[in-house]
């Protein structure tokens, strides 16, 4: 698994998306437009894109926490790129 892109938002705020991330999981399946979002607490977790209300996948706890992890350091390698 890994993260093919990673692309910050900009926001800032509690709450926020942070980034946009597309992600191989294998050779096979890959999702694009997974949303990094910071929590008020400060962590960052990982969502799945959305179909009008409705989201297009979901995951279990432990691979969510993996997907974060890998999209957390995908999206502040980016903004080190970026500055």
């Amino acid at each position: 698994m890994k993260i093919l892109y990673a692309h910050p938002t900009g926001e800032t705020g509690e709450r926020d998306c942070v980034a946009f991330v597309d992600v191989e999981f294998n050779e096979d399946i890959r999702l694009y437009g997974l949303r990094l979002v910071r929590q008020p607490d400060g962590r960052h977790l990982i969502y799945a894109p959305q179909a009008g209300h409705r989201r297009t996948a979901t995951f279990s706890k432990p691979l969510a926490e993996q997907l974060s992890a890998l999209a957390l350091e995908a999206y502040e390698a980016a903004r080190h790129d970026g500055n």
